[in-house]
């Protein structure tokens, strides 16, 4: 799914959307998805000037927009319909890798329970197989 596709489904933009590509994509089980760290990107002004490092609480964003993907996808909705979905927490988040400019972010994520429209999703951030981080 490119970008275009991922616009649809998320009501993010710039310079808040955190996903560039879905790779992969099983219905109310699973997202495979793609966050091409730049250089450019406006939170590195000042996280930090000298040594460029991306916020854990944007990886975290991060994979919730890909669990919105998920949710969208698998409701067959979108935020045009008038629905949309929001983070309502977050627990066991547990960060073991830096993310800098050039890295590429597989954000994995997978539907643990639902009831209504609340879903809980496991996601893990990672870089070249490398875990940078998890939670629920």
């Amino acid at each position: 799914m490119d970008i275009n596709k991922v616009l649809r489904l998320l009501p993010h933009r710039y310079p808040f959307l955190l996903i560039d590509r879905v790779l992969e994509y099983e219905k109310d089980i699973r997202l495979l998805a793609l966050k091409n760290v730049t250089y450019n990107e406006p939170f590195f002004n000042g996280h930090f000037p000298v040594q460029p490092v991306m916020p854990g609480v944007l990886m975290i964003e991060a994979l919730a927009q890909a669990g919105g993907v998920l949710a969208y996808k698998s409701s067959n909705t979108t935020p045009a319909d008038g629905i949309l979905y929001y983070l309502a927490g977050v627990n066991k988040a547990r960060f073991k890798r830096i993310v800098t400019p050039g890295d590429q972010l597989r954000l994995s994520v997978e539907m643990s329970k639902s009831k209504g429209n609340l879903w809980k999703i496991l996601g893990e951030a990672s870089v070249d197989g490398e875990m940078a981080c998890s939670a629920e």
